[in-house]
C-alpha cells in the first residue's frame, strides 16, 4: 500500500510538472534553431526557401505518427475546420517565420530572441479580446498576470534600448563568425524591428486560432501534420514568386540541410504538437510566457558560436524579464488550481439515503441562493452528477 501511494504521488507530481518541463525543453530547441538558422542565412540561403524546406521535413516526420496513432480518434474534416487550418498555415509557417527570418538577418540572433519576449504580452491582450483569458482586478492572480506582462515588456525594452558595457563571460576567439560588434552599426535595425513586430503579431494570432481550432478538432498530431503540409504548399508558392533562381533550391550536406532538418523536426513538428497539448490544458498565455527563457539561452549560445557580444543591458533586461515571467506563470498556476477545484466540486457526490423522505438544503453556486430539495426514501445510495 505504501509503495502504491508513493508511486501515485510521484505520478501526480510528474503530471503537474510535465507542461513546465515540455515548454522549457522547447525553449532550448528554439534557441538552437535561432543559432543554426542564423549561420545558414549568413551563408546566403533564402529565408523563403528555408521556411519551405523546414515544413517539408516537418510534414514527412509528423504525418506517419498522426496517421497511425490517431486513425480511430481523428475527427471528421469539415470546411470551417479546413479554412482554419489554411489560416494557421499562413499565420505561422508563412507569415511569422518569413518575417522572423528577415528580421533576424537585419539584426542579430540575440536581439531577435530578446524581442520575442513581447509575445506573451501580445498573446495576453489577444486572449482577453477573444475571451480566452479572464481578468478580474479584484483577484491577486489576475493582477499578477497583468503586472508580469508589463514587467516582461519593460525587460525586453531594457535589453533593446540600453546596451551598456560588454561583459566578457566567455572568450569567443574560436567562434564561427567574427566582427559582429563592428557589423552591428551597419544593420538595418529599424526595418528588422518592424519585421519582428509583424512576426510576433502573427505568432500570437496563431496561438489564439490554434486554441479555437483544437476545440473543434481535438487531434493534436493530425492538426500539426495538416498545418505543416498546408504551410509547406503556401511557402513553396511564395518562394517561387520571391526567388526566381532555381539554383537557390539546391541543398547539400551543409548548414542548409542542418537548419531545415533541425527546425523542421524540433521547432515545427514537435513544437506544434507540444504547444497544442499544453494549450488545451493551460491556455495560450501559459505557453507563450516561457519565451523569455529562450532569449537567455540564445544570448549564451550566440556569444559562444556567433561571437555576439553580451552587454550589461542584456543581463539587466534578462533579470527583469525572468521576474515578469515568474509572475505570469504564478498567476496561471493559480488559475489551474481554481479550475481543478471547480471540477472536483462539480463531480460525483454520494448522497447515502436510507431513511424516510427528507429535505436537504442545496446552495446554488451560480446565484448563491439556497434551495430546498425533497429526496424520496431509498435503501441504496445514489449519485448525482454536477451540472
Amino acid at each position: 500500500m505504501g509503495g502504491q501511494s508513493l508511486c501515485s504521488a510521484l505520478c501526480n507530481v510528474l503530471n503537474k510538472v510535465k507542461p513546465y518541463l515540455a515548454l522549457v525543453s522547447l525553449q532550448f530547441g528554439y534557441a538552437g534553431m535561432y543559432i543554426v538558422s542564423m549561420v545558414c542565412l549568413k551563408h546566403g540561403m533564402s529565408n523563403f526557401i528555408l521556411a519551405t524546406y523546414r515544413h517539408v521535413v516537418a510534414t514527412i516526420v509528423i504525418a506517419p505518427f498522426a496517421f497511425v496513432l490517431e486513425r480511430k480518434t481523428r475527427p471528421k474534416m469539415t470546411l470551417p475546420i479546413f479554412l482554419r487550418i489554411v489560416a494557421l498555415g499562413f499565420l505561422e509557417p508563412v507569415l511569422d517565420q518569413n518575417l522572423y527570418y528577415l528580421g533576424m538577418k537585419l539584426t542579430t540572433a540575440t536581439y531577435t530572441s530578446a524581442f520575442v519576449n513581447i509575445l506573451p504580452a501580445v498573446t495576453f491582450v489577444l486572449a482577453i479580446i477573444f475571451r480566452l483569458e479572464k481578468v478580474n482586478v479584484k483577484k491577486i492572480r489576475s493582477v499578477a498576470k497583468i503586472i508580469g506582462t508589463l514587467i516582461t515588456i519593460i525587460g525586453a525594452m531594457v535589453m533593446t534600448l540600453y546596451k551598456g558595457p560588454i561583459i566578457n563571460f566567455i572568450k569567443s576567439g574560436g567562434a564561427i563568425h567574427h566582427g559582429t560588434a563592428a557589423e552591428s552599426a551597419d544593420k538595418h535595425w529599424v526595418s528588422g524591428t518592424i519585421f519582428l513586430i509583424g512576426s510576433i503579431c502573427s505568432w500570437a494570432g496563431f496561438f489564439i486560432l490554434q486554441s479555437f481550432t483544437l476545440k473543434k478538432y481535438p487531434a493534436e498530431l493530425s492538426l500539426t501534420a495538416l498545418i505543416c503540409f498546408v504551410g509547406m504548399i503556401e511557402d513553396a508558392g511564395l518562394s517561387l514568386i520571391m526567388v526566381h533562381d532555381l539554383n537557390a533550391w539546391k541543398i547539400g550536406w551543409d548548414s542548409r540541410l542542418l537548419a531545415a532538418s533541425y527546425s523542421g523536426i524540433f521547432c515545427s513538428g514537435i513544437a506544434y504538437y507540444v504547444q497544442g497539448v499544453v494549450i488545451r490544458q493551460r491556455g495560450p498565455v501559459f505557453v507563450t510566457s516561457f519565451s523569455p527563457l529562450c532569449m537567455i539561452i540564445t544570448a549564451i549560445l550566440g556569444a559562444i558560436i556567433l561571437a555576439e557580444k553580451i552587454h550589461l543591458g542584456s543581463i539587466f533586461g534578462a533579470i527583469i524579464i525572468v521576474t515578469g515571467l515568474y509572475m505570469v506563470v504564478w498567476g496561471k498556476s493559480k488559475d489551474g488550481k481554481e479550475s481543478e477545484t471547480n471540477e472536483k466540486s462539480n463531480g460525483l457526490q454520494e448522497l447515502p439515503i436510507t431513511g424516510n423522505v427528507r429535505s436537504i438544503s442545496v446552495e446554488d453556486e451560480m446565484n448563491g441562493i439556497a434551495k430546498i430539495v425533497t429526496i424520496p426514501a431509498s435503501k441504496n445510495p445514489f449519485t448525482t452528477r454536477g451540472t
